[in-house]
């Protein structure tokens, strides 16, 4: 049964920083590209950033560049995502997801699991 399972979440003011793990079991980490979505109310779920397999490609969505950014400790099967410097509008539900394509996709759909979420929530 494959879990991801996200932690890192919390509640912090603008400009400040936060770090997010997803530790992921029942599946070969390695072998999965990996990626960070998120979900504010009334929203639809968007993407954040993503890496391959090895860790060799990202890629990151507009509003976060330059500011989050993603990584990968395939020894710990676990998926991070640094992000800095924070906005209010930066505030949703934060969601690990794995795929078992090489290439990172940004269309939810293409992704095959799902951790149940982080909330993070940025104070202006």
């Amino acid at each position: 049964q494959v879990q991801l399972v996200e932690s890192g979440g919390g509640l912090v003011q603008a400009g400040g920083s936060l770090r997010l793990s997803c530790a992921a079991s029942g599946l070969m980490f390695s072998r999965y590209s990996m990626g960070w979505f998120r979900q504010a109310p009334g929203k639809e779920r968007d993407f954040v950033a993503g890496i391959s397999w090895n860790g060799v490609s990202t890629a990151s969505g507009d509003s976060v560049k330059g500011r989050f950014s993603i990584s990968r400790d395939n020894a710990k099967n676990t998926l991070y995502l640094q992000m800095n410097s924070l906005k209010a509008e930066d505030t949703a539900v934060y969601y690990c997801a794995a795929r078992t394509g090489i290439a990172v996709v940004m269309s939810p759909r293409a992704w095959d699991y799902w951790g149940q979420g982080t909330q993070v929530t940025v104070s202006s």
